[in-house]
């Protein structure tokens, strides 16, 4: 299947994964997980989140995989660096992966789902490599669920945005409310559902997410698709850039990203 990749991987985007953590990103999982056990992290980006998961289940077998491969290349640089040797990252294809069944007890997958044409078919597969008893973890953002003071008309445009170019793509901006149905549909009944939130109030935060989005914005894949879909134009995109830029600043600025999380056992 023919997937586009919203975010797409300039270094802006990057710079948003490579923040990402077990801790931050993946809490609700790790009261799960026990030395020993072999997990796969479907979509690991730069591998910031599997290398922390594979140090909490080493020394079982954790493989990366992501389908870009000059991110697999950073990914294994750091894995190489960080001296895991539980760790290997891999090129490989969500909907086809190539492993046999039951060959993991953790499958994770953070930030994924919610560019996906169909991803009940994705959680089908994965549900296909874990083994019985295993675990399916699943979070995602819910970009109508994010919340921001002060309101900014520029930033709901942004938001407005953003679900118009997902929609183009056959993606869904609001995945995290939608995984417990998915994980159903894929197969999975005992399912466990919560949600958390990222939240940047504080002066480093703010400035840190808000030139993230600012940056974002104006240079990364979602902006090249918004203007070739014909969505926004480069005008339209300094404004929005400008108004992440502003709302950074303000004191009382504050910004809460909500995901829904799923613990599926097979």
């Amino acid at each position: 299947m023919s997937e586009t990749y919203t975010h797409g991987h300039h270094e802006s985007v990057l710079r948003s994964h490579e923040w990402r953590t077990a801790e931050n990103s993946a809490g609700y999982l790790l009261g799960r997980l026990e030395p020993g056990m072999d997990l796969l992290d479907v979509g690991c980006g730069p591998g910031t989140i599997t290398l922390d998961l594979a140090a909490r289940v080493a020394p079982g077998k954790v493989v990366g995989i992501d389908r870009a491969r000059e991110v697999v290349a950073q990914a294994a640089e750091l894995g190489t660096r960080s001296a895991a040797e539980n760790v290997r990252f891999a090129t490989g294809d969500i909907y086809a992966l190539e492993f046999d069944d039951a060959t993991f007890d953790i499958v994770h997958a953070h930030q994924v789902v919610q560019h996906l044409q169909d991803p009940v078919a994705a959680l089908r597969e994965m549900r296909r490599v874990l083994r019985v008893g295993g675990t399916l973890a699943v979070r995602d953002g819910d970009y109508a669920g994010f919340v921001w003071a002060p309101r900014d008309p520029l930033l709901d445009r942004w938001n407005e945005l953003y679900h118009a170019v997902t929609a183009h793509n056959g993606a869904e901006a609001d995945a995290g409310r939608y995984l417990l149905g998915w994980a159903q549909q894929a197969g999975f009944t005992d399912v466990w559902v919560g949600s958390s939130t990222w939240t940047f109030a504080d002066p480093d935060s703010r400035a840190w997410w808000g030139t993230l989005w600012a940056d974002r914005s104006e240079l990364s894949g979602f902006a090249e698709q918004a203007v070739a879909y014909g969505l926004s134009d480069a005008d339209e995109l300094a404004a929005i850039a400008a108004a992440w830029r502003g709302w950074a600043e303000q004191p009382d600025g504050f910004y809460a990203v909500l995901h829904g999380e799923v613990l599926a056992r097979r």
